[in-house]
């Protein structure tokens, strides 16, 4: 990791594509992202990827198959008529 991850930072599974959360609070052993639509998940730091430009890359071979579910669905209540 090259730089410390603090709250408000956005959370992402590839880095480029769209943001899946929001850290929320950062402990010495893992955070807690909200997703959108679903809560907030504790996340090992042992899930983390990388740090950088206020971005948290995960790994997602070792997020809990919930978080993964919930990702699947973090934009299930955007209006597609005003993506643009």
């Amino acid at each position: 990791m090259t730089q410390k991850i603090e709250q408000g930072f956005m959370a992402f599974l590839v880095d480029g594509k769209d943001g899946i959360g929001a850290v929320r609070e950062v402990t010495p052993t893992s955070l807690t992202l909200y997703i959108e639509n679903a809560g907030e998940f504790a996340v090992p730091l042992s899930a983390v990827k990388d740090v950088h430009s206020q971005k948290v890359l995960l790994k997602p071979e070792l997020l809990d198959k919930r978080l993964l579910k919930a990702i699947g669905h973090v934009h299930d209540s955007e209006d597609p008529n005003l993506v643009g």
